[in-house]
């Protein structure tokens, strides 16, 4: 089992919401959004569990929600 929690980011002047599913830990990603909202020039850059990964400037960014970790069974659960 894998542990996986969804990040929402939503961006100044935008109604929609960047969602991206990543396996790293929350208090990483909570460190990471901490730092590239510290400084206005920075960019916040994260990767989903996929390997795609993301590059955000801190500037456009409105809120950041993380979501609890999950466990995700692998196979065929319950059947």
């Amino acid at each position: 089992m894998m542990g996986s929690m969804d990040i929402k980011i939503g961006f100044a002047d935008s109604p929609r919401e960047l969602v991206i599913t990543t396996d790293t830990d929350q208090n990483e990603v909570a460190e990471q959004v901490a730092q590239a909202l510290d400084n206005d020039a920075a960019t916040l850059k994260l990767t989903n569990d996929k390997g795609v990964r993301y590059i955000v400037r801190a500037r456009q960014i409105a809120y950041v929600e993380l979501g609890t970790t999950t466990q995700r069974s692998v196979g065929f659960a319950g059947a």
